[in-house]
């Protein structure tokens, strides 16, 4: 083989007008400070009015161009649009080393930064009040199943050390799987319905230090993402809650790559039948071969199936399943939506 041959390919450049543009974008005071407040967290504008002082209408000015030169990335939860510095691609790069070059002692970025995080404490404390609020039901659950430090433990076997290229979480609530897996992962996203928990779960993140690590508002049913573009999905405890569970695991064999893993984890056929009302669960706990033919119909491989039983009666058991996606198609992959998944 060829020294050619065996050379990686050199990264995509940028041309000079795009990085003209790039430099432009950030070629003016606030835009220079509002790039390093997003290097470092994902704020609204609402956010960045109160940190910079300045109108709403001119920070909107200012996102639009830097949007457009490629030097931040946006994205909508709920009636909020947040945004956060590039991290991919020759923009990412260049926004990356433009922040690395400033002076972190310089006084008017100090004073960005302690605004920045007086605001993410007010959002935080509003997030810390929602989960506690519901923190007794959750607690109650807890005692009904084994510690989450064995399911956990289970969860890390099944997965094995990685590095993972990009893990998604379907589902992720407080982002306790972001918190565990991502540090293993070179890109780490969750997904959830639910924005105080997204609120939530964007805190941990941020004070845990995992900024590769994020949550966007997305549906299970509908993920907001290309064709095989994971190499690792968890549905941890997602889809009791879910009315028709297969079509969110077919919908999570879309986004695997091939030769990737789906690790869903969840209870086994239960008769709490207070679950229902108490924390709105739609079914009652899933058998080996009913999850074991959903996410064979989506074109999976079942590599591994545990169970985690504790002692007492009334007590739930809770079940893991790893299912691979094939290198090659499968021709025998049926639609998932025919699937019956039973109560």
């Amino acid at each position: 083989m060829s020294d050619d041959a065996q050379s990686p390919q050199a990264p995509e450049g940028l041309s000079s007008d795009q990085a003209l543009a790039v430099l432009r974008g950030a070629g003016e005071a606030t835009r220079l400070r509002i790039l390093a407040l997003l290097a470092g967290a994902e704020l609204n504008v609402k956010d960045l009015t109160q940190i910079l002082a300045q109108s709403q209408p001119r920070i909107s000015r200012h996102l639009k161009l830097m949007a457009e030169a490629g030097l931040i990335t946006r994205f909508r939860e709920g009636s909020w649009v947040f945004f956060r510095a590039a991290d991919s691609g020759p923009e990412g790069a260049l926004a990356r080393a433009i922040v690395e070059s400033l002076d972190a002692s310089d006084l008017t970025l100090a004073r960005d930064h302690a605004r920045a995080e007086a605001v993410q404490t007010a959002r935080a404390e509003a997030a810390q009040s929602y989960f506690k609020a519901h923190a007794a039901e959750w607690d109650s659950i807890r005692t009904l199943h084994v510690a989450e430090s064995q399911v956990e433990a289970a969860m890390d076997e099944a997965l094995g050390e990685g590095p993972f290229e990009f893990l998604v979480d379907l589902g992720t609530g407080t982002g306790r799987i972001l918190e565990l897996f991502g540090p293993r992962a070179a890109k780490a996203l969750g997904f959830d319905l639910n924005h105080d928990m997204l609120a939530y779960a964007r805190m941990k993140l941020e004070r845990t230090g995992l900024s590769h690590a994020q949550v966007r508002h997305g549906d299970l049913y509908n993920v907001p993402l290309p064709d095989e573009a994971a190499d690792v999905i968890v549905l941890h405890q997602v889809l009791h809650f879910l009315d028709d569970p297969a079509i969110a695991v077919a919908e999570a064999a879309r986004v695997l790559k091939r030769g990737g893993k789906l690790l869903i984890v969840d209870f086994a056929p239960h008769e709490l039948e207070f679950l229902r009302e108490q924390s709105a669960h739609r079914r009652l706990g899933f058998a080996r071969d009913q999850l074991g033919r959903v996410l064979e119909s989506s074109g999976l491989k079942v590599d591994r199936f545990h169970e985690l039983s504790p002692t007492g009666e009334g007590k739930l058991t809770v079940s893991l399943w790893l299912g691979l996606k094939p290198a090659a198609a499968s021709k025998k992959r049926k639609e998932n939506r025919n699937v019956e998944v039973a109560a």
